[in-house]
């Protein structure tokens, strides 16, 4: 089974920047993708960002141009680098792991939550 830790979530003002961490274990097959997804109060998840393990990467197109998703495989970590925060940005962020082979396996973590004050 796989685990994953989300850490790095806390209080920051707009403007501010966060660097959310997730640190992945267990069965991890080399093929799969890595990536964060949020979700605020009384809305759906959606998608932050993904980073594949060939290294292609998505954005949600509200974070386009601010947040940076990067991985070191070494450490099976996966980074969101969150800089210019938004108060709409306020969410409860969630680190995801899809093994796109056989059952399409995903996992998630128990969530890191981010606040940001205006």
């Amino acid at each position: 089974q796989v685990q994953l830790v989300e850490s790095g979530g806390g209080l920051v003002q707009a403007g501010g920047s966060l660097r959310l961490s997730c640190a992945a274990s267990g069965s991890i097959f080399r093929i799969n993708v890595m990536g964060w997804y949020r979700q605020a109060p009384g809305k759906q998840r959606e998608l932050v960002a993904s980073i594949s393990s060939g290294g292609g990467t998505n954005y949600g197109d509200s974070v386009k141009g601010r947040f940076t998703i990067s991985r070191a495989n070494t450490r099976a970590m996966v980074y969101l680098q969150m800089n210019s925060l938004k108060p709409e940005d306020t969410a409860d962020y969630y680190c995801n792991l899809r093994i796109p082979l056989g059952e399409d396996r995903n996992y998630w973590g128990q969530g890191t939550r981010v606040t940001v004050s205006s």
